[in-house]
């Protein structure tokens, strides 16, 4: 297996997970705007406020968006197993 090799599975494996944990990071991200913002209007200062609705919305987006998860990761490992004669050489 040479440098370049690892590298291009390096490379496939992080697009990989930030491709497949997008989602969820923006989700969490407008959420946790959305109760900042809320929070500061009415100047309160409950940490549960901020932590409840993004458990939540983090929740809802995996139920929502795990099919798709699972098939991109199926993919990505049922490639790599069958390319892994190639990766020994």
């Amino acid at each position: 297996m040479t440098q370049d090799t690892v590298v291009n599975i390096t490379m496939a494996t992080v697009w990989l997970i930030l491709k497949v944990s997008a989602p969820m990071l923006l989700i969490s991200l407008i959420v946790g705007l959305v109760v900042s913002v809320f929070q500061t209007v009415t100047s309160i200062q409950e940490q549960t406020l901020t932590f409840v609705p993004k458990f939540v919305a983090i929740l809802l987006t995996l139920v929502l968006c795990g099919n798709w998860i699972m098939e991109n990761v199926v993919a990505y490992m049922t490639e790599l197993c069958q390319n892994f004669s190639m990766y020994i050489r």
